[in-house]
């Protein structure tokens, strides 16, 4: 190398190698040289100084220092600008974004809460609605969970399916409430296609709720405009989805636990959280978020609700009047007492066969109930034909002499009930059917007639008037199967009729029950002794000239009355009743049967199409909400029977014990939830939310007060007396529909050689 090149020379300044050479061939040996060693080739002095200011250049930017250079600022970047960038790498990187979609789906449900309780609560400021917000965080949580722990598609689209799922809910109920007076169940979800019959109610109703339907999309534009910046991007999903969760448990867990803090009375937060199945006051009290899941989770997995609390044993023959004694039992004889209506049943022995514990508590329940005498009225209309009719909607406000003639006749030489009430509970119409014809109260969140449809049904005037030979027939003129009574009404015993099932009514909304009436009668008259059923529809809101055809219809007769227009038109749908129950009566007469025929009529629930303030008109003062606004009318008319004006306090479960004593055919007064209002039993009057009347007091089951009807003070162990009779009639009545308990009683329907087949 030094003999052919010379020598080789290094030189390392400032960290970079140079090679210098002595010698020949200077350029080409240093060239081969560097490519054979891999190192750069010796870089001016030039270059390396315009490197070093490349490098302090860069470092200037790196520490966001201006560098002032030919009067010009090069790389520099404004402190907001620097934000901006480190927030949105936040954001991807998903440091903190789950809790910013945990805030969204929280003031998300909460705004939902708000516009649901200002439309449907009686009172807006109350614990219920702290209550609406913390039971809102657990699902808002879980929902946040959900969203950590999927990637940033997955998690984008469970925002908005979320979002769309809480305004669907939360607008349902809302309309539901303003058509229906209640909250749909989670039972009734799976039957909403029926809803669609009634589309035409749905849109003007969600027409004249237009502002709170507006708030409540407010989540969904907001996610629209603004859900890039709740994005979540978590590289540890399933560690970031974990504290979420937690936190919803144990938030959960001191809600709950807190809730007796509340009050414990029947309507408190605490009862309908545990004891209590009554979706419309749940909401109030917890908010729909809670009484929601509360009504799924009893769906799924049953709800036995309060315990039944057994009452002692009193014997079937106890006089419950309050007598005085003789002052010398040897100058007084010893009253006759006359028979009880009662049947020969052997609890004793049904209770010592029995395993099953629930089936043995209604077994001692039963038992331990006191009889009711027969009486006077006992056995009136034996051998009588009997027709029943549940009117849709109707009221006694709607009776009047000149408008609705029939019905004022009927009434006026009837049994006139000028103190009966209608309750009505979630199902509203089929509800209302079911406590008229079965005597029982129905359980909560589901539909009760339907779930009847499987069991034994003996104790209704079908069955009982059946039993003796009557020919049965049932008429509903709108679709037959509407809230399944294609199955629960031939369960009964009828043979039944509706629109589609071989009742040709026009189709019409609603459809006429003149028309009804017109098609039917000739089925069973003619065929007696007879039992005819009638579901009437004609009284069926809207009611409006513009949407209700049988409104429309009778428009001129109404048009003169001093009301406004809603009003007007409901008293043009309860015309067309009017001349149903005229017509009925004329096709009697024509079949000779008029004198020996009873018809009675009740409501399936108060005219609630209207509003309170529109009732309030009819009524011509302010209605009082929690009882006078049930106040109906039921009408028993038989042509030729003597008047009769009832004062006494009963409602719409009354009536089938009080039929069945008429009619003197033989029942079990115990096992009716109602009693014979003709009895010496003391009157009860229930309603849905567990408020109740008796002789001596009114309780607000709301409010927990109660006010003396007599005058007279009232003491704490009455009210508490009266609230655990109530509480066990709600008990007892579910068992009894979840249990068949009939059947486990009677056996089958009909005794053995009886078909649902009329006599000819």
């Amino acid at each position: 190398m030094e003999k052919e090149y010379g020598v080789l020379d290094f030189d390392v300044r400032d960290g970079e190698k140079s090679i210098g050479w002595r010698g020949a061939y200077e350029d080409k040996v240093r060239e081969e040289a560097a490519a054979r060693r891999h190192v750069r080739p010796r870089i001016s002095e030039k270059e390396r100084r315009e490197r070093r200011r490349q490098a302090a250049l860069a470092a200037r930017m790196t520490r966001n220092e201006p560098n002032e250079e030919q009067g010009e600022i090069v790389g520099w970047k404004s402190p907001r600008s620097v934000k901006r960038e480190a927030r949105n790498a936040r954001i991807a990187q998903g440091e903190r974004s789950h809790w910013w979609i945990l805030l969204f789906f929280w003031l998300a449900i909460c705004l939902s809460e708000l516009v649901l309780r200002a439309v449907t609560a009686d009172v807006f400021w109350a614990s219920g609605l702290f209550l609406s917000f913390a039971f809102a965080l657990v699902p808002a949580l879980i929902l946040t969970a959900l969203c950590s722990v999927l990637p940033p598609k997955g998690n984008r689209i469970v925002r908005w399916v979320s979002a769309a799922a809480i305004l669907l809910l939360y607008a349902s109920q809302l309309i539901y409430y303003k058509v229906f007076g209640f909250f749909y169940s989670a039972y009734s979800m799976g039957n909403g296609g029926q809803v669609v019959e009634f589309w035409e109610v749905v849109l003007s109703t969600l027409l004249s709720a237009w502002l709170p339907m507006l708030l409540l999309i407010m989540p969904l534009l907001f996610l629209g405009f603004f859900g890039k910046y709740i994005s979540c991007k978590c590289e540890r999903r399933l560690r970031a989805c974990v504290l979420p969760l937690v936190l919803a448990i144990v938030l959960h867990i001191s809600i709950v636990i807190s809730l007796p803090l509340y009050g414990d009375t029947e309507m408190s937060a605490y009862s309908l959280y545990h004891n209590t199945n009554d979706l419309k006051n749940a909401v109030s009290k917890m908010g729909y978020a809670a009484a929601f899941r509360l009504d799924i989770h009893r769906v799924l997995f049953g709800f036995d609700g309060a315990k039944l609390t057994l009452p002692k044993p009193t014997g079937n023959t106890e006089n419950t009047d309050n007598t005085e004694e003789p002052s010398s039992s040897s100058e007084v004889e010893e009253p006759t007492e006359s028979p009880y209506n009662i049947l020969e049943i052997d609890f004793d022995s049904l209770i010592a066969g029995e395993t099953d514990d629930t089936i043995n508590q209604l077994h001692e329940y039963f038992s331990g109930q006191t009889a009711t005498k027969k009486n006077d009225k006992t056995g009136m209309f034996e051998g009588c034909n009997l027709i029943l009719i549940t009117a849709e909607g109707f009221s006694h406000m709607a009776i009047d002499k000149d408008l609705t003639p029939t019905l004022y006749k009927m009434q006026q030489e009837g049994f006139n009930f000028t103190n009966f009430y209608t309750p009505i509970y979630g199902v509203s119409t089929s509800d209302g059917e079911y406590i008229a014809v079965t005597g029982t109260i129905p359980k909560a969140g589901v539909w009760s007639f339907s779930k009847s449809s499987s069991n034994a049904m003996p104790l209704t005037m079908v069955q009982q008037l059946k039993k003796i030979g009557y020919s049965a027939y049932g008429y509903h003129n709108h679709t037959y199967t509407y809230y399944d009574r294609n199955e629960s009404h031939p369960n009964l015993g009828y043979i039944y009729k509706g629109l589609g099932n071989g009742l040709d009514v026009k189709e019409t909304w609603p459809e006429s029950d003149v028309e009804m009436i017109d098609l039917t009668t000739a089925e069973y008259m003619g065929k007696e002794p007879f039992h005819a059923y009638y579901m009437t529809v004609s009284g069926h809101l809207e009611y409006s000239f513009g949407g209700n055809y049988i409104a429309s219809q009778n428009r001129d007769l109404v048009a003169d009355l001093p009301y406004s227009s809603d009003v007007r038109a409901y008293l043009a749908c309860n015309i067309e009743f009017d001349r149903a129950m005229e017509l009925l009566l004329q096709r009697l007469e024509e079949a000779g049967v008029a004198e020996n025929t009873v018809i009675a009529i009740t409501a399936d629930h108060y005219p609630y199409g209207l509003t309170v303030e529109e009732q309030s008109e009819l009524a011509g003062h302010d209605l009082e909400e929690n009882f006078e606004l049930y106040r109906n009318a039921c009408i028993i008319y038989k042509k030729g029977m003597e008047p009769e004006t009832v004062t006494r306090a009963c409602s719409s479960l009354d009536l089938l014990p009080t039929l069945s004593n008429l009619f003197g055919t033989e029942f079990d007064s115990r096992l009716y939830m109602g009693q014979d209002v003709f009895s010496e039993a003391k009157p009860l009057i229930i309603f849905s939310n567990r408020s109740w009347i008796t002789d001596q007091c009114s309780y607000n089951s709301l409010t927990g007060e109660v006010i003396s009807l007599t005058g007279e003070e009232i003491s704490d162990e009455y009210v508490s007396a009266v609230r655990e009779i109530v509480s066990n009639k709600f008990t007892v009545s579910t068992w009894v529909l979840e249990q068949d308990y009939w059947r486990t009683l009677f056996g089958d329907n009909l005794p053995p050689g009886t078909s649902n087949r009329p006599r000819r």
